[in-house]
């Protein structure tokens, strides 16, 4: 078994062994009612592994469009969002042999033997795709996602081990590395900023006792590094020095996903959305859900944040006040899985369900919230489903099929 996909190392992450449990939970209850595309609708090729590009209309309301094509991938995946990139042509999914496939027809463009370490994301910035080495030698790498040649290529030290790159901006990439003791062991962990041109440190700075290098999800904006963890914290950091700027302890942070947008930070936390603000913390607003509901990963996009609850309602709110713009509950009454992770083209917003359970990728009208249609592959596998777009198709991961669909 591969080590993504069950056989996990020591430093393995507790989001993906909660993910597994989760897919166990998932294989218990399928055969629930199907939304949209249904099993005996699965098109040509879809599920078969055939990469052979087909004439797909324009998708219509009511109905899933056919995948323009579908691969076989080598993806290892457990819902993480950065799991899935489509960039400079082409579309990429976290795997052994890294690989990535041309956007409009699925061939393979290059392959990366060894260019990914599990459970790390796939970090894009200054038209570069940044990774942690898989053969666990230490280094940072950057490579041009069109041809797969690298491009850069740091490392922290001998002190420090499994470097992990978070975050990227203009100027530095940001990574989490082991701190090593002498007998080999490890009990923290540091935080770094890596010139993105000369690769070298600009400045580290050791972590909390107790933290942990894996489950962190972080993002920049301006001069601040903001990221969370699976100890509940909620971090700022100065980008030009290091320093800690604040950090809250929250309730609960979905698995640390959380949304940036301008000068705040959203999260989740449990039945209230809230922002605060980067500089000092200070919350700015909160939205709550019905009572015994809970909010998932929100996203930003296109100045709107979209957002589900457990109840089966989708959220758009105005980022910067929380106003709400719209609600919508075509899912509840589609008896469908909500999305946790959302892009948007022309005026089409699309969303990946967590796990299947006969779910897939929504795809609604941006302005209404409305469920136009879901496509399901038919293949009954508990993997979540991740979705990504380079504005001409929209990439949809669900275990190791990659399907276009026609956006």
């Amino acid at each position: 078994m591969s080590k993504r996909n069950g056989a996990f190392d020591g430093r393995a992450s507790r989001r993906q062994a909660l993910r597994l449990a989760g897919g166990g939970l998932a294989l218990a209850v399928l055969g629930a009612g199907a939304v949209g595309c249904r099993a005996e609708d699965v098109p040509d090729g879809a599920g078969s592994g055939g990469g052979t590009p087909s004439k797909s209309a324009a998708p219509v309301d009511g109905r899933a469009p056919k995948p323009v094509w579908t691969k076989q991938t080598t993806a290892m995946t457990f819902g993480d969002n950065d799991e899935l990139v489509a960039t400079a042509g082409v579309v990429i999914a976290s795997g052994e042999p890294l690989t990535a496939l041309g956007g409009a027809d699925g061939a393979q463009r290059w392959s990366l033997p060894d260019g990914a370490t599990p459970g790390a994301p796939l970090l894009l910035g200054n038209g570069t795709l940044y990774l942690a080495s898989g053969k666990f030698d230490g280094t940072v790498a950057g490579y041009d996602p069109a041809s797969g040649k690298e491009t850069w290529r740091s490392r922290l030290g001998k002190e420090y081990r499994q470097p992990r790159p978070i975050a990227v901006d203009d100027k530095q990439v940001y990574v989490i590395a082991e701190i090593l003791e002498k007998d080999g062991s490890s009990h923290t962990n540091v935080i770094a900023a890596l010139n993105s041109r000369t690769g070298k440190v600009v400045w580290k700075e050791q972590r909390d006792l107790g933290t942990e290098q894996t489950g962190v999800h972080a993002a920049v904006r301006g001069r601040h590094l903001v990221y969370t963890d699976f100890k509940k914290n909620l971090t700022v950091r100065d980008t030009a020095t290091g320093r800690q700027v604040w950090t809250h302890k929250t309730t609960k942070t979905n698995y640390g996903v959380f949304a940036v947008h301008q000068d705040l930070v959203v999260v989740p936390q449990g039945r209230d959305l809230k922002a605060f603000n980067l500089a000092d913390g200070a919350e700015k607003w909160t939205v709550q859900a019905e009572r015994f509901d809970s909010f998932k990963e929100p996203t930003v996009v296109d100045d709107v944040l979209y957002t589900a609850d457990s109840g089966k309602t989708l959220w758009a709110l105005d980022p910067l006040s929380g106003k709400k713009i719209w609600q919508a509950k075509g899912l509840a009454d589609a008896g469908a899985p909500v999305p946790r992770h959302f892009v948007k083209v022309g005026g089409t917003l699309y969303g990946a369900s967590d796990l299947d359970q006969r779910g897939g990728i929504h795809a609604f009208d941006a302005k209404t919230g409305a469920l136009r249609w879901t496509f399901n592959d038919g293949s009954g596998d508990f993997h979540s489903w991740l979705v990504a777009t380079d504005g001409k198709h929209v990439f949809a991961l669900h275990g190791k099929q990659l399907h276009a669909l026609p956006a």
